[in-house]
């Protein structure tokens, strides 16, 4: 059932504002740090493994796949909430994270699209199944 996927979605937020709160305490600051970044992570990683093993029905994955849609809607909306010019009165800290985050991402396409099989994905049938073209 879909509202199963939207089920998963709300316990890996909640997951993930719960380590996103212990993260901020680790690092001493009084926010949040990485909560909903986490919760899609979680989100990722557990639709794999319960995709890998048959337990994740087609309806089920359904629902993840719509909030998965919804994920940059939310990241801006959280992000909206969140206090710029404080964090970047605090320290340098901040801009660290932002440049770092950046270069890694920059460094992960480039080795991404230069590693790899870029031969086009075969094309599904009304099942999911990939077609076969010979």
């Amino acid at each position: 059932m879909i509202i199963y996927g939207t089920a998963l979605l709300a316990v890996c937020h909640l997951a993930g504002l719960f380590l996103g709160e212990l993260l901020g305490v680790a690092i001493g600051v009084k926010a949040n740090v990485g909560g909903v970044g986490i919760a899609m992570l979680l989100l990722i990683g557990i639709r794999l493994w319960l995709h890998g093993r048959g337990l994740l029905p087609r309806e089920t994955e359904a629902g993840v796949g719509f909030w998965g849609a919804m994920y940059i809607p939310v990241v801006v909306a959280m992000a909206a909430q969140q206090n710029v010019v404080a964090a970047l009165r605090g320290g340098p800290v901040a801009l660290l994270a932002a440049f770092g985050a950046v270069l890694v991402s920059a460094g992960c396409i480039a080795v991404l699209s230069r590693t790899g099989d870029h031969a086009p994905l075969p094309p599904l049938d009304a099942d999911g199944a990939a077609v076969s073209t010979h």
